[in-house]
């Protein structure tokens, strides 16, 4: 047996196989950091924030443990983590998410997540899924290579080194940040700079003049969308959500909380700095003062900010432009409303107690994890708690989502844990593509006047969410739960004996450490 180390964590080749598994661990602290010259408690990932990137090949399996040494409780001491984007065939209690796959981690605990991403490559995250604790920095990127990536020959670099985090980051407690309150800053690969603080470094990319360059985006926000763009240069785009597209040129790229694309970036501009500019749609602000920027350098360009230049965005990514490479096409029968199941998604918000609703119910958490009470008998929504929230899916069946915009004015990114989706009709248009639309895991939502539409098959039994990924609008109830074919959940989903001491374990524990 052969023992690679990488990225901080373990590979291990098993000889005679081509399949090695990825072994990780994920040391969960608290500690203060100063991503923008502000000080502040906040979660790190083995000592930093985004935490440790995870790699691994197409086919690898993954043994990550979570060693939970929170202490904060005003942050929540326990967690879960949860692996944005990987589909968890036959492994729905490895998705990681709190109360409906899993109870939290305990203080003082670990736990070990073992999955095989089926056939799945691309760029994808982590993050807890548990209360608000991602907003406080338990974050972290995931890519998973491809030897066989068909677009190979277009780039000459995909590495560490070109990943672009961006996340949103607040000097207050996560439970302290109102609907009023914006981020104080906009943290690109962990380093940013707010109004009126201290100019720090710029995070810097580096390329060579000739290169051609696969750069993985994720918005690892809980909050903003942004608008991403380069001065004097375009973008080829190749990836939604760790589904490759057929190639799209664009010159800025719109990113909903929970997005990831991919983008070839050729170097083929004059060797000298270029402002990296990530333009917060949700709220207002600049680039003032280097806020919201990052640096694209060539190498052998002076270690200097980049001039400011005039760079009109002319042409910017449209989603119902994106088109699925692989097995392109929705399941089903084309034609809004001619799946197996049309549902309605409408979400709204409790006037009197101005907490967000599914189809006119808040969700709130159960004190027994749906998947348990599946394992432990429970398979019809009558039986299923909480009560209004969880949905029954019969197997093999093709589902149509329709997210009617009229009762929220603003845009929500909608992620469904579990599957892959066809987005047949995109926000901005009213026409409906059941030919080759993008295949991805989150989708914005649009404006009032959007209908969002989006089609898959209960081909993978479990409990699996769905909800806006504002971390706030989930904490406060958008958000339900598709329990699918929950009659042969246990067979297809067997769970160990570490997932089963992990509700006795927290059910145990005073409230301040829960």
């Amino acid at each position: 047996m052969i023992l690679v180390r990488s990225f901080g964590y373990f590979t291990l080749l098993l000889a005679g196989c081509t399949a090695a598994t990825t072994v990780a661990e994920l040391k969960l602290e608290n500690a203060v950091i100063s991503p923008d010259g502000f000080d502040r408690s906040a979660i790190v990932v083995n000592g930093v924030s985004p935490g440790t990137v995870l790699t691994g090949t197409k086919g690898d399996s993954f043994q990550i443990t979570v060693n939970n040494l929170l202490t904060d409780e005003s942050m929540n001491m326990s967690t879960s983590v949860h692996w944005h984007g990987i589909v968890q065939q036959h492994s729905n209690a490895m998705d990681g998410t709190a109360f409906v796959t899993q109870c939290p981690i305990a203080p003082g605990n670990s736990f070990t997540y073992s999955f095989t991403p089926p056939d799945q490559a691309g760029t994808f995250w982590y993050h807890s899924h548990f209360r608000l604790q991602y907003c406080e920095g338990l974050r972290g990127a995931i890519v998973i290579y491809d030897p066989d990536d068909p677009y190979l020959s277009l780039y000459d670099v995909d590495d560490a080194s070109t990943i672009i985090t961006l996340s949103d980051w607040y000097h207050i407690n996560a439970f302290d940040v109102r609907p009023n309150i914006q981020p104080d800053s906009l943290l690109i690969n962990g380093l940013g700079r707010y109004v009126g603080g201290p100019a720090t470094p710029f995070p810097v990319i580096n390329v060579d003049q000739g290169k051609r360059y696969r750069i993985r985006l994720l918005n690892m926000a809980c909050r903003p969308d942004y608008l991403f763009s380069i001065d004097n240069h375009t973008f080829t785009v190749i990836e939604a959500d760790g589904e490759p597209t057929a190639p799209l040129v664009v010159d800025s790229i719109p990113i909903s909380a929970s997005q990831r694309y991919s983008f070839i970036l050729e170097a083929n501009q004059t060797v000298d700095n270029y402002f990296i500019r990530v333009n917060p749609t949700s709220y207002k602000s600049s680039f003032d003062d280097g806020l919201n920027s990052a640096v694209l350098r060539y190498s052998g360009a002076p270690i200097e900010d980049p001039p400011t230049r005039t760079w009109p965005l002319v042409n910017p990514l449209v989603e119902s432009n994106l088109h699925a490479l692989n097995t392109p096409g929705a399941p089903g029968i084309p034609g809004a409303g001619n799946a197996d199941i049309n549902l309605n998604v409408v979400a709204g918000l409790n006037q009197t107690t101005l907490a967000f609703q599914i189809n006119g119910v808040s969700y709130v958490s159960p004190e027994i994890p749906v998947l348990l009470q599946i394992l432990s008998g429970a398979v019809s929504a009558a039986q299923l708690t909480p009560s209004g929230s969880v949905y029954t899916l019969p197997p093999n069946q093709v589902v149509e989502l329709s997210f009617p915009g009229t009762l929220l004015a603003a845009s929500h990114p909608f992620h469904l844990h579990g599957h892959k989706f066809d987005v047949v009709r995109s926000a901005g248009t009213t026409e409906y593509n059941y030919v080759d639309p993008v295949r991805r895991d989150t989708v914005a939502s649009g404006d009032s006047s959007d209908n969002v539409t989006i089609r898959f098959t209960t081909d993978n039994p479990g409990p699996w969410f769905l909800h806006c990924h504002i971390d706030w609008h989930l904490d406060q109830g958008m958000a339900v739960v598709f329990a699918e074919d929950a009659l042969d959940t246990a067979s297809s989903d067997p769970v160990n004996s570490q997932w089963n001491d992990l509700c006795p374990t927290y059910d145990s524990l005073p409230t301040s450490e829960q």
